[in-house]
């Protein structure tokens, strides 16, 4: 390839042309030969992909982005009737609709993320195929995307949280509301590092993607979201932290409701979980992208 390049370069330079280039493609060999700074290049091609999401998703609708507010909404009603109502479920206190508006609000930015980021190579291939560009932009403007839409739900939880607190529930807001930001981003780096590692899987074994779905539901069941945690028995408490999103639940809820449980051994262990995934998902979705275009 070197060579290749050494001989464009002479009769560019024969016609009497600027010889240089702007850029340089280079095939990558290496596991670990992953160029971060050519993503932060390409950022203005991330906003193309945010701004192109937002509209494809919601273009001849005529509620458009109201969407967003009526789906955690009506889930949360539905879920307060039966799992609150019909079943039975105790809420540690919290009103059904309250704590189950938590819930879905927050569940519903990371199961987005690794939804959305596990389909980036069947979804883009045909872009792939045509142009170059570093393929993580793509997974990294579908959590930007997510992240809005998050954004607006989060205040309708807000709204919800402040009428029940007025009417004088006994909700228990401490300083762990801080920790919010991070826990956003912990969600977004552990769904997105899950969703890459599954999409790169998927150029090869098709299967994943139509299982994706039942993985992510049953992921939701795993976490307390239409439980508290403390409803599981103490013999499965130990096998119910393997989940590395119930410290980031509870952490959330006991910030804003005060209840649940906040150990330290919970949040290392979720911290390391992400880092790792993440870790192993940028490197195998660099390696995969090399040469996806033989197997999709």
């Amino acid at each position: 390839m070197a060579g290749i390049f050494r001989k464009i370069k002479k009769k560019v330079a024969r016609l009497g042309l600027d010889p240089e280039w702007d850029v340089v493609i280079r095939p990558r060999t290496g596991w670990f030969d992953i160029n971060l700074r050519e993503v932060w290049r390409y950022r203005d091609l991330a906003k193309l992909y945010v701004y192109r999401d937002f509209t494809v998703t919601y273009k001849q609708t005529i509620l458009g982005p109201l969407w967003w507010l009526i789906q955690p909404l009506f889930t949360s009603g539905v879920y307060s009737i039966i799992f609150g109502g019909i079943a039975g479920i105790p809420t540690d206190g919290v009103p059904p609709l309250l704590f189950y508006v938590s819930g879905v609000v927050f569940w519903g930015y990371f199961s987005s993320c690794l939804s959305d980021t596990s389909n980036t190579f069947l979804a883009n291939s045909g872009v792939f195929g045509k142009v170059y560009f570093p393929r993580l932009v793509v997974p990294l403007a579908a959590v930007f995307s997510d992240l809005f839409k998050f954004s607006i739900q989060f205040v309708l939880f807000l709204l919800v949280y402040f009428i029940f607190f007025l009417r004088g529930v006994p909700v228990q807001p401490n300083l762990c509301i801080l920790l919010l930001p991070l826990l956003v981003a912990h969600m977004a780096v552990m769904g997105m590092g899950l969703g890459i590692i599954a999409s790169s899987l998927t150029t090869k074994y098709r299967d994943l993607s139509f299982f994706m779905s039942y993985i992510i539901q049953l992921l939701m069941y795993a976490t307390p979201i239409i439980y508290p945690f403390s409803m599981i028995p103490a013999k499965w408490r130990v096998i119910a932290l393997l989940n590395p999103m119930v410290p980031v639940m509870e952490i959330f809820r006991y910030a804003f409701f005060g209840i649940g449980n906040f150990d330290a051994r919970m949040v290392v262990w979720s911290i390391c979980f992400t880092l790792v995934v993440i870790f192993l998902g940028v490197v195998v979705f660099s390696r995969v992208e090399k040469n996806f275009m033989d197997t999709i």
